[in-house]
């Protein structure tokens, strides 16, 4: 039984040393240079209105309904109440 608990410490320590040497190598890696006539200014990002538009759109027209459900049911309520 210790054989194989030795066998296996053996093997999870061998499977850590060359992880730990595997992953240095692969972020030691320089990132890519971009291609030439990339980005004019050299600082150009991605750009992010139309999306961020879209949603701000539809996240506004959602508040919008949902004000329009609480106000529409505060008057059935209201009404209810009246009748009764």
């Amino acid at each position: 039984m210790e054989t194989n608990q030795r066998k296996t410490k053996l093997f999870m320590l061998s499977w850590m040393i060359a992880w730990l040497i595997c992953t240095g190598q692969v972020l030691a890696q320089d990132p890519p240079s971009p291609p030439g006539g990339h980005g004019g200014s050299g600082n150009a990002g991605a750009p992010i209105d139309g999306g961020a538009g879209i949603l701000l759109s539809i996240g506004a027209a959602y508040g919008v309904r949902k004000l329009y459900q609480i106000y529409r049911n505060d008057r059935k309520e209201g009404k209810r109440s009246q009748e009764e």
